[in-house]
């Protein structure tokens, strides 16, 4: 029992080490590297209540500080857009719309920070999620999407947009302006090029490429694809899996069908 215990302690120790010892790196006009205390010892650190927060799906209380004073900007360069890349792989991308959109009515982006004394619970399927974590007071203010609220977050940078870097994301100019491909693509964008890349294109090295070698609407009819996306352990399941479900919330049916749209188009031209 002794053994138990003093492993336990030593265990609680090392935790508290490593959150204390957790750097974020942040590259925004000029390079930074910001230590958990550091951060926590901000003047501008606050505690916030997040209603219905999208990873542990329910009110859940933080000690953070407002990201758009941690940047130290009010805008971005033309052409670019705020990178946030995680530990696990995962990665996504803020706009500059939004990022600094209406000022009046817009979605408020916090960087928690994990306190050593306060550990925030573990996920299935994720477990430790920290020591960062950016949350949203109001999200739908600005429409965030669920995929936009990054953990395990290690460094936060300016990058061009998506469509800029991979042009072989692209769709054609022929494709008319209201098509739902065009739309699938932004959604693709960013619900899932965050963990998958598509025509080895993105940063994100969670999940496989959805278009080499075999792009999804090959091997599911689209029925089979709409309940896949909406609950993958509903169609085949792993102990390993990590793919969420989208339910409509995350997806709107619309959403949805643009998506399994965009995805038929650009299988057939792979790159």
């Amino acid at each position: 029992m002794r053994i138990r215990h003093a492993f336990a302690l030593v265990s609680l120790m090392l935790a508290c080490i490593t959150s204390m010892a957790a750097t974020l790196a942040i590259n925004v006009g000029g390079e930074r590297s910001l230590t958990t205390e550091q951060l926590l010892a901000r003047p501008d650190a606050a505690t916030i209540r997040v209603p219905n927060d999208v990873t542990f799906h329910r009110t859940m209380t933080y000690r953070a500080v407002p990201l758009r004073a941690l940047l130290g900007i009010t805008e971005l360069p033309a052409g670019k857009e705020l990178q946030i890349t995680a530990t696990d792989g995962f990665v996504t991308h803020f706009s500059a719309k939004l990022l600094f959109g209406d000022a009046k009515k817009r979605a408020e982006p916090w960087l928690a920070i994990e306190s050593p004394d306060e550990p925030w619970p573990q996920i299935p399927g994720s477990g430790d999620i920290a020591p960062f974590y950016i949350v949203w007071i109001d999200p739908a203010a600005s429409g965030v999407t669920s995929e936009q609220w990054p953990f395990k977050v290690d460094a936060i940078r300016i990058a061009p947009t998506l469509a800029a870097r991979f042009p072989q994301i692209a769709v054609d100019k022929n494709v008319p302006a209201n098509s739902p491909i065009r739309r699938g693509r932004i959604v693709l964008a960013t619900q899932c090029m965050v963990c998958h890349k598509l025509n080895r294109a993105g940063d994100a090295s969670m999940g496989p490429d959805l278009n080499i070698p075999r792009n999804p609407t090959e091997y599911f009819q689209p029925r089979v694809l709409e309940s896949f996306i909406r609950d993958p352990k509903s169609i085949r399941a792993w102990p390993e899996m990590k793919m969420p479900a989208f339910d409509k919330n995350a997806i709107s049916d619309t959403d949805l069908d643009a998506l399994i749209a965009y995805l038929g188009y650009m299988a057939k031209r792979k790159k």
